[in-house]
């Protein structure tokens, strides 16, 4: 039951990426990609019904991390403290741009608004690929299960690292559901954009995993334990691979197919380099809050897995359903914004 945890929410947490992954990917290009008021109306149409429903599977990995690891929990809530709540005035920023944005016809309130979605989306996917890094670096975690810590310490240049990857990734994302969504030269400037990030995505991937076997000291256990694991990194490849072959206009959705690909395989990856722990201590491995330790009741992980499918199913079925009615190419006259 704790192995399913882990992979539960570790699902919970590679379905948000993906799919808020591209509302802050298409957020911190809405600068470069839509140049007139039209084009930026395109751009907020394309992730208007469906944006505030993505943020939903970050909140309820959260809320789901409360009653099956507790102790994760509170470490690394009391930990991150500081970055979750500038995480949570960035998704405030970002909701409230995309909704002020057109309470006026003023161009200097739009251009506020539209700065204002810029930036919370851009340092979103910063702070989240921070976040990530210094799970996949540790943290340091004392004997008794506290983060020995301030938030300068989670700057460090592996976490940096990892967070120039995010926003590289969830911004090629974006320019890729903008080749699908969008028409006219949105589209054509989305196709461009997505060649130009595809090189440096490359880049990226390949500095970070340099780096991850440097602050490892070599191949994370997991992968020496179970050979087989290794198939997993091998998905990054094709996608990249993928991505490449997807380049021309007539391949818009393979290329955003090849996007999910990617960030799946990445977070697929970080799970299996810190498996089983959930929070590695640098302090001492013997530190580290993992499936185990740090785990509620086998009774109240079978309760909780149980209410968390049932939810999940219905968040499901919905986030299915509103995508489907508004596939396709987005119009000014059937938008919101």
């Amino acid at each position: 039951m704790n192995v399913i945890w882990f992979w539960v929410l570790g699902a919970m947490l590679t379905a948000y990426a993906v799919l808020d992954g591209y509302d802050l990917g298409v957020g911190s290009m809405s600068l470069w990609i839509a140049k007139t008021d039209e084009e930026r109306r395109l751009a907020l149409n394309s992730i208007g019904p469906v944006w505030n429903g993505n943020e939903v599977w970050l909140l309820a990995a959260g809320g789901m991390m409360v009653v099956s690891f507790p102790r994760v929990y509170a470490t690394g809530f009391s930990g991150f403290y500081l970055a979750l709540m500038l995480v949570l005035w960035l998704l405030i920023l970002r909701g409230v741009s995309i909704e002020f944005r057109s309470q006026s016809q003023n161009p200097l309130w739009r251009a506020l608004w539209d700065a204002g979605f810029w930036v919370g989306s851009v340092l979103l996917a910063l702070l989240l690929g921070v976040a990530l890094g210094n799970v996949v670096r540790g943290l340091p975690i004392g004997a008794d299960g506290y983060f020995q810590g301030t938030f300068g310490l989670m700057l460090n240049p592996y976490a940096l690292l990892t967070g120039i990857l995010s926003v590289v990734v969830l911004a090629w994302h974006g320019a890729n559901y903008l080749r699908v969504k969008t028409e006219g030269a949105l589209f054509e400037r989305a196709v461009r954009w997505s060649r130009t990030l595809w090189w440096i995505v490359v880049a990226m991937v390949v500095v970070v995993t340099i780096a991850t076997f440097i602050v490892l000291s070599g191949s994370p256990r997991t992968f020496q334990v179970y050979p087989a694991a290794w198939v997993i990194p091998f998905f990054i490849l094709a996608a990249l691979v993928w991505g490449f072959m997807s380049r021309g206009a007539g391949g818009s959705k393979a290329a955003f197919r090849s996007s999910v690909l990617l960030i799946v395989a990445l977070m697929l990856t970080s799970a299996l380099t810190v498996f089983p722990n959930l929070l590695p201590s640098t302090v001492n491995p013997q530190y580290s809050l993992n499936i185990y330790n740090s785990a509620s009741s086998p009774h109240a992980l079978r309760v909780s897995l149980i209410a968390n499918v049932i939810g999940m199913i219905a968040v499901v079925v919905y986030s299915t359903y509103v995508h489907r009615v508004f596939h396709g190419k987005v119009r000014l006259e059937e938008g919101h914004y």
